[in-house]
């Protein structure tokens, strides 16, 4: 049964860790182009599928029906954006991206997830125990 939305999300691209999330994208999309070409189809895929699949979950959760369907697209949003820190720190080990960028991507990352998680925790639907009220 489809409840009532207890909290309203705005259009996704209202949400500022839907434009960060956006922003982290593209710089990783242009930091992955000079990877090597035998990366194409390993390092630099997953990452530009963890970096995408961010926004791509926030949007999808905005346009759910119900809170709880919400949280689960930001809690994957959230998964992503872990996914694509051990990409990162794999691709730093294997010296790919220029010195210095991984700790500006590694900051974007970490507040992302600081966001997606006050996000979850503000649209977090209450659960009631059986026989309260409401």
């Amino acid at each position: 049964m489809w409840g009532e939305r207890k909290w309203r999300l705005k259009d996704f691209k209202e949400l500022n860790v839907w434009r960060k999330a956006r922003e982290a994208t593209l710089s990783l999309y242009r930091l992955t182009q000079p990877f090597p070409k035998e990366e194409l189809f390993g390092l630099t895929s997953q990452i530009r599928r963890a970096a995408s699949s961010i926004g791509a979950n926030i949007a999808e959760g905005c346009g759910r029906r119900s809170d709880g369907e919400c949280v689960r697209f930001l809690n994957v949003a959230r998964g992503s954006a872990v996914e694509l820190e051990y990409h990162l720190l794999l691709a730093r080990d294997l010296k790919l991206p220029p010195v210095g960028t991984f700790s500006t991507l590694d900051r974007q990352l970490d507040e992302i997830q600081r966001m997606l998680t006050t996000l979850i925790q503000r649209v977090k639907p209450v659960r009631r125990s059986v026989g309260t009220e409401s």
